[in-house]
């Protein structure tokens, strides 16, 4: 005369929680009787108790032990409701708090990559400044109005080459080619 078992939670947190409720005797006999006080079969139950009760005259009109045995099982159940109660408010605090970490998880994970981003921007911004200074000063060498290049004189005044550009990798002095 049971009834149909809840569903296995899919919350780690909640299956933690369910794990941990297990664990007292008490709490699976309130969990026991509270699914078996909220399912139909409960109600059907009560239904043929009392029919039964009236109908085979275990006592007579106005059912005194009936209502008392009744009333103390309200107040039983009002308990046992309570109980669900409070346990649902565990359950919703255990997802509260679980929802609260990993919002502070996620809040220190954009706290790193923004904190990423802006060094990659600073990176960003100083390699585009070290290449405008080499396209600038690619374009205008040393000594120059920015017309013709400046023909460079050694220390008697005689002219002096001076590649304005480097040779492939391959060309400088000291290396072999593969």
């Amino acid at each position: 005369m049971s009834a149909r078992p809840l569903p296995i939670p899919t919350n780690p947190a909640l299956l933690k929680h369910a794990e941990e409720r297990r664990k007292r005797l008490e709490n699976r006999i309130s969990d026991q009787i509270t699914r078996f006080a909220g399912s139909m079969q409960f109600v059907y139950l009560h239904i043929v108790w009392f029919a039964a009760w009236i109908l085979l005259g275990v006592e007579h009109y106005p059912y005194g032990l009936l209502t008392m045995i009744v009333s103390l099982e309200a107040i039983f159940l009002s308990t046992f409701v309570m109980i669900s109660q409070n346990r649902a408010d565990e359950k919703r605090q255990v997802l509260a708090d679980h929802q609260w970490q990993t919002v502070q998880e996620e809040d220190q994970q954009n706290e790193q990559l923004l904190q990423l981003s802006n060094q990659i921007l600073e990176l960003t911004k100083a390699i585009h400044q070290m290449a405008s200074a080499q396209s600038a000063s690619d374009a205008h060498p040393a000594g120059s109005n920015g017309t013709q290049p400046a023909s460079p004189r050694g220390a008697a005044g005689e002219r002096v080459d001076v590649p304005t550009k480097r040779p492939p990798r391959d060309l400088e002095p000291g290396t072999s080619r593969p």
